[in-house]
């Protein structure tokens, strides 16, 4: 009986430590003091919105085609020097998505670099072509030689934002 009882805690104390870590994974908007963001496009109302190293998780387990509906905190890399009509988010390990807005609805600030954003929408991977490539560099203020060098299509870590949330 003591053994059972025994075997019983240990499994309670696992079962416990493995919903922390989840919790940890993600958070509510509702734990956000909206009030310090500025909101874009459509609201973000996710409960469950990830931390930058678990969308990077579930890039990789996409393929071109797959979307997923899902929400994200992280911070902005380079913005449309143009419009503010596209965004790249880093993830973790260098790696980044390209975010673009539902419908060309709405636009970002283009003075948001390495601030924090939360977005809203889907979650997919694509094949960007050399010339969406050159247009994305040229919109980002590259030189002429470095639009150049683009020659190769690129996988692209892609985002359908429908809300975009950008802190003050």
């Amino acid at each position: 009986m003591k053994k059972i009882a025994l075997l019983f805690a240990g499994l309670s104390c696992l079962i416990a430590c493995n919903s922390t870590q989840k919790e940890e994974e993600s958070f509510s908007v509702k734990d956000v003091a909206i009030q310090e963001y500025n909101n874009f496009g459509g609201a973000v109302s996710s409960d469950k919105i990830y931390y930058k190293n678990v969308i990077a998780e579930k890039y990789q387990n996409l393929e071109e085609g797959d979307t997923i509906d899902i929400a994200f905190a992280s911070t902005v890399n380079d913005v449309c020097k143009a419009k503010g009509c596209w965004m790249k988010v880093a993830l973790d390990n260098g790696q980044e998505t390209m975010v673009k807005f539902k419908d060309y609805g709405f636009f970002v600030p283009k003075d948001i670099e390495k601030d924090s954003v939360i977005v809203q929408g889907k979650a997919y991977v694509s094949e960007t072509s050399v010339e969406e490539l050159r247009h994305l560099a040229s919109d980002a203020g590259k030189t002429e030689a470095e639009i150049a060098a683009i020659t190769t299509p690129k996988k692209t870590f892609s985002f359908m934002a429908e809300g975009v949330l950008v802190k003050q």
